[in-house]
Parts: structure tokens; sequence; C-alpha cells
């Protein structure tokens, strides 16, 4: 049977998957999807483990290429820096940038899956298959296997795309295919967790505290940090070890929980009186960060999103990076067509390094959000950017470079955000540090190359 060159099978319907159906659909092809979960709008919700994202403009300028921007906008809330609640002191608002057009957008995790679900049903050439589990990938063939409802069934297209997360079969397809691929994998675990718990709205449907602000709650090695959503609650996250006085498997019964809390966020406590039922009841997640190469096989299967690269959530670009995968994929289509050999090759190229950078990254701002938040140097240079950043339009910090600067790649954000971090650091650090006038550190800096 002669295989349909226009049809397209995706493994995976999140968000990468999603939004790669939506363009693929509106460039003409037949796009299959195959999700293993249940159709989310049957009102089907994995519970505890959603951890809210923070959209930004790189996942917005994919979202925008599928005409579709404005329309998730509106259930976004825009966060305009990290509300800082050091222990014992008051809360301070730490801006993300000095320009005021510079800001980043809370959403649902599952409310943006959905919309994307949603917005590729609308096209014809798109067919989302639910409950449906992949369990081989013939690599070179560009073909499946799958169960549906217990019974087993194959498909078959010009290529095969796995968008299905960091347990990506398609992946371990490749995995399995070490010898001839040459296949690279690591992967390397925090020794931490995460836990998932909320606060309510007030009776009136208000926020409890400030709404357009990232709260971190910061405790040395480990914190608690929260983001609103649209009905007045937010979506708390608790990022703990999984042992010693504040790990999870210590925290095990209520009494243990009240102390530990009483102690260590004292300003939260009152907000969240439901707390001992969600922390018993919700489970823990990991945090790892997958690399591997190549991420192409064949010229016929090719992986994206976090099936390729799944990093820990600390720069909040997870989200951003699977969607930027789709629109530097979607950019190449229209340089190489349907010549996939030429297309995967260059798309692995130009993507894996960056990957690699954010992931990076990833680690090192778990580390400055858990430790050094409210530490002196850190809230010096921090004030120096912001100021940089009002005066100098040419100016990015390192956490500007990489979230509101798309057009640059995540690995030259890296590099010479973090040249740019080292300098600054090693003045505010100094004992005998001095204010001195703001066109000194511009010239130091604008010194700095990529």
């Amino acid at each position: 049977m002669q295989t349909d060159k226009n049809k397209i099978i995706i493994v995976g319907a999140g968000l990468c998957g999603s939004l790669l159906a939506i363009r693929l659909a509106q460039k003409g092809y037949n796009v299959t999807v195959y999700e293993r979960r249940p159709d989310m709008r049957l009102g089907v919700e994995d519970a505890g483990r959603s951890i809210n994202l923070a959209l930004s403009a790189r996942g917005l300028m994919a979202l925008e290429a599928a005409g579709i921007k404005k329309s998730i906008l509106e259930e976004c809330i825009p966060m305009r820096g990290r509300m800082i609640h050091p222990l014992g002191g008051e809360a301070f608002l730490s801006p993300y940038s000095g320009r005021s057009e510079d800001y980043i957008n809370s959403v649902s995790r599952p409310g943006l899956n959905l919309a994307l679900i949603n917005e590729a049903d609308k096209y014809d050439k798109v067919e989302i298959k639910f409950e449906t589990k992949v369990t081989a990938v013939d690599l070179a063939g560009a073909s499946i296997s799958y169960t549906y409802k217990n019974e087993s069934h194959t498909d078959s297209g010009a290529i095969v795309i796995g968008t299905d997360g960091a347990g990506s079969i398609v992946r371990r397809s490749m995995m399995g295919n070490t010898t001839k691929l040459l296949f690279n994998y690591s992967q390397d675990f925090l020794r931490h967790g995460y836990k998932e718990l909320s606060i309510l709205p007030t009776a009136t449907g208000d926020w409890k505290i400030e709404k357009e602000a990232l709260h971190i709650w910061p405790n040395g090695s480990f914190m608690i940090i929260a983001l609103p959503n649209l009905d007045g609650s937010f979506t708390l996250t608790m990022f703990h070890p999984y042992e010693g006085e504040a790990g999870f498997n210590t925290l095990d019964n209520p009494e243990k929980l009240k102390t530990f809390f009483e102690k260590y966020y004292p300003s939260l406590l009152p907000h969240i009186p439901h707390l001992y039922e969600e922390y018993f009841e919700n489970p823990v997640g990991t945090l790892g960060t997958i690399k591997c190469y190549p991420w192409q096989a064949y010229a016929k299967t090719l992986i994206m999103g976090d099936a390729a690269h799944a990093i820990v959530p600390f720069y909040g670009q997870g989200m951003n990076a699977s969607l930027e995968d789709v629109r530097v994929f979607d950019e190449l289509m229209d340089k190489h067509g349907d010549n996939w050999e030429q297309l995967f090759k260059e798309f692995e190229s130009k993507r894996v390094d960056n990957a690699n950078a954010i992931a990076d990254l990833a680690i090192d701002n778990f580390y400055e959000m858990r430790d050094h938040v409210d530490d002196v140097a850190f809230k010096r240079k921090r004030q120096i950017e912001m100021q940089l950043e009002q005066k100098y339009p040419e100016y990015y910090s390192k956490y500007s470079l990489v979230t509101f600067k798309p057009e640059l790649e995540y690995k030259q954000a890296k590099s010479l955000g973090r040249k740019q971090d080292e300098l600054l650091l090693s003045l505010c650090a100094k004992d005998d540090f001095a204010e001195v006038p703001l066109e000194n550190y511009h010239q130091k800096l604008m010194q700095l190359s990529l």
C-alpha cells in the first residue's frame, strides 16, 4: 500500500503536539495525532501535577505564527516580577525587567492544552485519537503500532513526529537503535521533588495576595512559589528535598507539617487553611533534565519538545522552548518543504545546543530562586539591572535576554548573560561596594560579546 506523502503522524497531543498539528494543517498536511490520555474536554484531569506555566515571548511568537496569540492571551494573567517573601522580613517586588512592556504570563497547563486541542479540532485535516497507547515505532518505515480498547492496530505516514513528553515512546524506540543511530541519552534528577497546593479566592472571588506577580517564599534549600489563576486562586508549588528536616519523606503527618509551616512559612500559612487535605492528597512529582542526540532517525522519525529536551521548570522556559521548536520547524518547512532529510538535519543542528543551553540555565535559576533572591549582592545586582534597562534600551539582563528577546538563541543568551552576571556580581559583592554612575556599568557591559 502506498503511503500518503501528505500524511503526518504525531505521537502526543500535549502543548507541542497540538500546536504542531495546527501549523501542519494550516500548511495543507493531513495529520493524525495519537494521545494516550482521555480527551480532556470530557473533564478528566491529572490533579496535583499541573504546575502553572509562564508564557513568555518565545512561546507567544510561536502562537502568533499560528494566528492564536490573541485568544490565548485572554486566558493569561500578566506577572511583572517576583514578589519575594523572605522569612522574618517584609515582602518586596523584584521586577523582571526595567521596561514596563516586559512581563511574563501565568497560564494553566490544562487550560492552554484544551485551547490548543479545540483549535486543532477546527481543521478537517486533523484527527486526534485519544486513549490510544503507542507501543512501538518503526523508525525507518514511519509507522506505529498502538492499542485502542485492548485491540492492536498499526498506522503509517510520510513521517512520524514524537511530541510525547519526557517518557516518550518515540525516543525510547530511538534508544533501542543505539548501535545504528549512535544515540546518546542522559537523565539527571534533582534531589528535590514538587507538590502542588493552592490559595483559594476570597469570598468575593478576588486574589488574596498580589495578582500580577510570581510569588516566592525562599528558605535556602527549599521554597514555595505561587502563580495566579483567572478564578482568583493561586497555584502553589512546593519545591522541597525528599529527605532532611524539609523533606517530603519527613513531613509525613499533620503535626510535623503544622510545626514546619509555622516555622518556615508563617506569612503563607493564613492563606492555606486547607493545607493538610491538599498536602496529603496530592502526589510528589520528580524534577529532571533529559538531554539526548540525535533527534531524528532515517529522515522518517523526529522528536521535539519534552521528548527531546525535558528541563526543570525554574526558568519558566520548558513550554516556551517546546513551542519554539514548532516555530523553528515551521520556518524550516518554508525553506525545505517536504525534503524531510534536509529539514530534520537542519532542525536538529539548530535546536540541540539551544535546548541544552536552556536546560543548564533552568538549573542555574533553581539555585538563584532558592538561595539568592534575598541575598544582598543579588539584590544590588537586580537593582542595577533594572536601572540599566530603564535608561539603556539596548541593554538586557541575562533573564531578559532569555525571556524577552526571542530572536536571540538560547545558547547566545546563556553565553552573554553569564558574562554579565559574573561582572555585576563581582562588583556588587565587594565589602566596600558603593554605587557608581550607571554609565560606568553600561560601558563595561557593552564591551562584553557573545
